[in-house]
């Protein structure tokens, strides 16, 4: 039985609330916390009917999406699960969703010795640790990094669907350094992710300014059929990106060289990860060494070393040296007053 993105949310929703074993939660209780996510999520400002969360609650108790929610009424209004443990996120994969998966994981395994797959070996790894871990009835044998609270995910398929189609969003957009919402039409080329965040990379209609929008800012994203879309042919991401950390990327600043002091400690990780593809060792010191990378001086580029703390030391360009100093300098100031 085919069910929609609103649905889903309807009932991860509901799995969320009886989940909560701190709450008494009634119909009432749920209606209203349906129709927030409902809001947050789809930008529905009418809220959800009492009929229709109390048919989400009937299908979840159902067999028809295999969920079997042991969901009850205690005192005749409380609604709780009478599994504590219980979540419609742990229900078990069918043989037939096994088998299904099995065969996806044999096709794309196909793929994995083409250069032009690369990308595609996560993806393998993920579902061939998957499968392996349902059959077997073990806990999975890769865990890859996630944020599941991270606001905007399911503007994914919206904002991929107009890349692929080649159409105009209708955009309700809030930064973080804005007031209020703004509301605009974008033309979305490509996705990025940079350290599990997301963004959609276009540009606002009648402007020429590449924009990185992230999807946890978003309040409403709807394609358009009457703005024709924009096509880019002029950037790839993999050559926009080439001279920077992170996503920061001016049209103007030029990559300039950097050397950094890492010291002996952090060195071993910084050489096996580099902070970017120019990284080369220039020194091999005893108390560390001594890299140079060639990129834009960005945002990305000062948190990336702050990050590191005292394992690492801008040498140069003096500028640069001298704003990380400063933010270092102010940052143990905030423990200056902490007994």
């Amino acid at each position: 039985m085919p069910v929609n993105r609103n649905t889903l949310i309807r009932f991860k929703t509901i799995d969320a609330c009886l989940r909560n074993r701190y709450r008494k939660w009634k119909l009432e209780d749920l209606i209203e916390k349906v129709s927030d996510a409902m809001y947050e999520y789809e930008g529905m400002d009418k809220g959800i009917s009492r009929r229709t969360v109390q048919a989400d609650i009937q299908m979840m108790r159902s067999d028809k999406l295999g969920y079997f929610a042991p969901i009850i009424v205690v005192e005749k209004k409380y609604y709780t699960y009478e599994d504590p443990n219980y979540s419609i996120t742990q229900i078990p994969l069918t043989d037939q969703d096994l088998t299904r998966m099995n065969e996806a994981v044999e096709v794309l395994r196909q793929f994995k010795g083409f250069s032009h797959f690369q990308q595609l070996n996560s993806v393998i790894q993920k579902l061939e640790a998957h499968v392996y871990a349902a059959k077997h009835h073990q806990g999975a044998v890769i865990d890859f990094e996630k944020n599941e609270n991270l606001r905007g995910l399911s503007y994914l398929e919206v904002l991929y669907q107009a890349v692929v189609q080649q159409k105009a969003l209708d955009m309700t957009y809030q930064s973080f350094r804005a007031q209020e919402a703004s509301r605009f039409f974008f033309h979305v080329w490509w996705l990025k992710e940079f350290k599990n965040r997301w963004f959609a990379v276009g540009v606002k209609n009648g402007q020429s300014d590449i924009l990185h929008l992230a999807l946890d800012r978003m309040i409403e994203a709807t394609l358009n059929d009457e703005v024709q879309y924009r096509s880019d042919k002029n950037h790839a991401p993999e050559e926009f990106y080439k001279n920077v950390i992170g996503v920061t990327v001016s049209p103007t600043l030029r990559a300039k060289k950097v050397k950094i002091w890492v010291s002996a400690e952090h060195a071993p990780y910084v050489e096996t990860k580099p902070l970017h593809h120019s990284q080369k060792v220039l020194e091999q010191l005893r108390d560390g060494i001594i890299i140079e990378i060639c990129v834009q001086h960005n945002f990305e580029l000062k948190k990336e070393i702050l990050g590191f703390g005292d394992g690492m030391k801008m040498l140069t360009p003096e500028h640069l040296r001298k704003r990380i100093q400063q933010r270092l300098s102010a940052g143990a100031k905030q423990y200056e007053d902490i007994d």
